[in-house]
């Protein structure tokens, strides 16, 4: 199903807010060989009834009347695989995000009490500090954050440290 055919659906039925995007692509990408999968399932055995030939544009335009092969369908193993990763969205994926974006909301307001920096200065120092689980690298220190003291970033280390890696409650 196309993803704003999907996100119309969600709206109409009061699911989710007209405009508000439901990340189920996340879960899509989890288990993106089985999607594959599952839309080949009934598009693979097609393949032999559609006559087609590659236009100029390395598109592809079909030659015979394909239109009763996908007017209705068992659409079945689709609509599991969807559900699956609908479901997957609201029990792990949104809850995941929500508290992450709480653990990053209190990093930044205890790192003003440390040192002020603008918020893309806050982002890539989270980034430097999560690709190096917890630690600021060499050239960081060096580089984009060598205003900061050495205390300083012992102290933020240990702030980020007590925040996200820790498994504490927020």
């Amino acid at each position: 199903m196309h993803r704003y055919l999907l996100h119309h659906i969600l709206a109409r039925t009061k699911f989710v807010a007209e405009g508000m995007v439901f990340p189920v692509s996340a879960a899509i990408l989890e288990d993106i060989k089985i999607y594959r999968t599952v839309l080949e399932a009934y598009s693979l055995p097609l393949l032999d009834f559609i006559q087609w030939k590659e236009t100029a544009d390395h598109n592809v335009e079909i030659l015979n009347e394909t239109i009763d092969y996908y007017r209705f369908f068992d659409a079945t193993q689709q609509a599991e695989f969807l559900h699956g990763c609908i479901k997957r969205t609201l029990e792990d994926i949104i809850p995941k995000e929500v508290d992450y974006l709480i653990r990053y909301d209190k990093f930044q307001q205890l790192l003003d009490d440390i040192v002020e920096m603008p918020n893309s200065m806050v982002a890539l120092l989270v980034r430097f500090l999560e690709q190096h689980h917890g630690q600021l690298s060499l050239l960081a220190r060096q580089k984009e954050f060598a205003a900061l003291t050495r205390a300083e970033i012992k102290l933020i280390e240990k702030l980020y440290k007590d925040t996200f890696l820790d498994d504490c409650t927020v």
